[in-house]
């Protein structure tokens, strides 16, 4: 057996033994500069990181080291801050940051700045104050495989424990800020740890916790066990799994992993079966499990480290199906498989013989999803996992055959639903509030959560699907950039999107950035609340635009003249905030527009004020008033723009300038 199955098959059968458990050692380490090896800053550095082994201070004894020191001749102070999880007791604690000491140096030899996470224990170092400020970045996490079995039940008892530890734990006094409880779910028992570092102020814990805790859903929603970490605060949840300790008492520790060996991933893989065939240790497995989890999280987080590459092509080999296979399952791409067709070819469904119902998206030979589209779809989706973004089973390439085969969902696009009169009728507003929710929760994922920075620049209702239970899928990543974590924008002379969605600065320019995806947003968000699609339609003897309709009637206080008629339940506040996120959202000054995580705490919290929106973009009226002089008719949707370089377009720029990564 090869070594991915191999591992992959260990995963398997002893991911049930795994618990968001101790971290092997964890180094990430900065790239805002180095110091000269044998200078004094590393002799300072040096001496900093010795003194946990000799300081007899009281905050370590209740887990906490904090130091800083000038460097001699240069205008420099070294930070130091180490915390320790509040169950260790003082010598335990001691050790740990002790032991972690010794491994950001061997990690992070000569960076000026860096973090370790270790098992309990987290340490970090720069040279700027870091001491009282709340930081979450970077951040990492653990988090068990299984998932809960009841999840609206588990998630409200997870969430409420997580509350009600979240203020105890800020209300903690200058030497430990801990708290930990439990609490039921059903017939399962949550048990619940969450911490600051005590040198945040209680306002400041509070921050702290309430960001990292936010971005649970994007990491780790619905799993029986996390164990998230950043460097100024962290919290941990298991099911029935009482890790915890009374303070003061001992941790049981697990045995650490085995050491590499030479020979690089064949000695590894024969440490692991060695480990499976003689069942040598259950702890060294399941280290050695926890190792590859990790491995995982890091390619999603974009990170490097030897060998990966490698798994990275690994990973999207093992998405390669048979065309043959795909052909059988479509009745050889029958037209009475067929559920859509479009510009990039046709979709059909499918049935592999394991009964599984896939959808297919079959690339004609002219498509303009081309190759560097098809291979970004697939590179991306491999790599992205969330519940509602549209997963990838796969892929096939064979000759001119280009083949994506996705999850089938029953209830297929958003705007097919919204130009269905029947099938509109039937989307209750709880249905299309969810579908709201639901596609932000994507978008915020995509952005910030992902670790990625995805923008997708495509995102409309016909790339919305739903499954049997109406929750919302954001498809198609043929189109989408990838951010580096610093980058907030970018540009292009390939203009590409569905006009009518795209951002006047996008469509325009070229410009694009996370907030061309949120005017995209809002309008899908005045779409479902209107139940009219984003193009031109006939009021009267004028032609307007939904969205310059939506933005007339808001103005004119004539709020119910925007609701679909079907629409006759539900909260009217929530269906008029809704209408008010969606204006804030397609605002033309990028800067007023919210990002996604603001949208998020607007749609969930009523009682956080909105400010007012200023005119749309694109307003049009009666078929004569135009922001964009050059705008396109909105009846007509074009999936694909080439700006030439001719002297009609003086905005052409050279592509191959544009800073727009690709994941590779």
């Amino acid at each position: 057996m090869d070594s991915p199955n191999l591992r992959l098959l260990l995963l398997l059968v002893f991911a049930s033994a795994i618990n968001a458990q101790d971290f092997s050692p964890h180094a990430i380490c900065a790239t805002t500069g180095n110091f000269t090896a044998n200078s004094t800053y590393e002799t300072t550095l040096a001496t900093l990181l010795s003194s946990i082994s000799t300081t007899n201070s009281l905050p370590l004894k209740y887990g906490f080291f904090n130091a800083s020191s000038a460097v001699s001749g240069a205008s420099q102070t070294i930070f130091v801050i180490g915390s320790c999880r509040g169950d260790l007791t003082g010598e335990s604690c001691r050790a740990c940051l002790d032991a972690s000491a010794s491994d950001i140096r061997r990690l992070c030899p000569l960076q000026k700045e860096a973090v370790l996470y270790s098992g309990n224990c987290t340490l970090r170092y720069k040279n700027a104050s870091i001491f009282g400020e709340v930081v979450v970045d970077p951040d990492y996490w653990l988090y068990n495989p299984n998932n809960v079995s009841s999840p609206d039940t588990y998630n409200a008892a997870l969430t409420t424990l997580l509350g009600r530890l979240q203020g105890e734990v800020a209300g903690g006094g200058s030497l430990r800020k801990y708290a930990a409880g439990n609490t039921s779910a059903g017939f399962d028992v949550i048990y619940a740890m969450v911490q600051c570092t005590p040198d945040l102020t209680e306002q400041r814990c509070i921050d702290c916790l309430v960001k990292i805790i936010s971005r649970l859903t994007g990491c780790c929603a619905g799993r029986i066990g996390v164990n998230y970490r950043a460097p100024s605060c962290q919290f941990r949840y298991e099911t029935s799994y009482r890790f915890l300790n009374p303070i003061g008492e001992p941790l049981p520790q697990l045995p650490p992993p085995p050491p590499p060996r030479p020979g690089g991933k064949g000695n590894s893989t024969r440490t692991v079966i060695i480990a499976a065939a003689t069942s040598f240790s259950a702890g060294l497995l399941i280290g050695i499990l926890i190792l590859l989890i990790e491995k995982r999280k890091k390619q999603q987080r974009g990170e490097r480290v030897e060998g990966e590459v490698e798994d990275e092509i690994s990973t999207v080999e093992s998405l390669q199906f048979d065309c043959g296979t795909i052909r059988a399952a479509t009745d050889n791409f029958s037209d009475s498989r067929k559920l859509g067709q479009g510009g990039f070819g046709a979709v059909y469904m499918g049935r592999l013989s394991n009964r599984l119902d896939i959808a297919v998206k079959r690339l004609s030979s002219n498509s303009s999803q081309g190759e560097v589209e098809f291979k970004n779809e697939v590179m991306l989706l491999a790599r992205l996992q969330h519940r509602n973004l549209v997963k990838l089973l796969g892929f096939c390439l064979e000759g001119i055959e280009r083949l994506l085969i996705y999850e089938f969902l029953p209830n297929s696009s958003l705007d097919q639903i919204i130009i269905d009169p029947v099938k509109r009728a039937n989307l209750f507003w709880d249905k299309r509030h969810k579908i709201i929710m639901g596609v932000a929760r994507g978008l915020l994922y995509l952005h910030e959560d992902s670790r990625l920075r995805i923008i997708h620049r495509d995102l409309k209702a016909s790339n919305i699907l739903l499954d049997s239970d109406m929750n919302p899928k954001i498809s198609d990543f043929g189109m989408a950039r990838m951010f580096d974590l610093n980058q907030t924008q970018a540009e292009t002379n390939r203009i590409v999107g569905t006009y009518g969605y795209m951002a006047p600065e996008y469509a325009m320019h070229g410009n694009f950035s996370v907030k061309s995806d949120v005017y995209s947003f809002g309008v899908l968000v005045l779409e479902i609340v209107s139940g009219q699609r984003n193009n031109l339609f006939r009021m009267g003897d004028d032609s307007e635009v939904l969205i310059s309709y939506v933005w007339k009637n808001w103005k004119e206080g004539s709020i119910s003249n925007i609701i679909d008629p079907p629409i006759t339940s539900g909260s009217s506040i929530e269906i008029e905030r809704c209408i008010h996120i969606g204006l804030l959202c397609v605002q033309e000054n990028l800067a007023r527009r919210p990002t996604m995580r603001s949208v998020l705490l607007m749609l969930n919290s009523h009682s956080v004020t909105l400010q007012v929106p200023l005119r749309p973009a694109f307003f049009m009226h009666g078929g004569i008033e135009s922001d964009m002089s050059s705008m396109q008719d909105y009846n007509s949707r074009v999936s694909m723009i080439e700006r030439s370089s001719s002297k009609s377009n003086p905005i052409s720029k050279n592509e191959t300038s544009m800073t727009e990564p690709y994941p590779r």
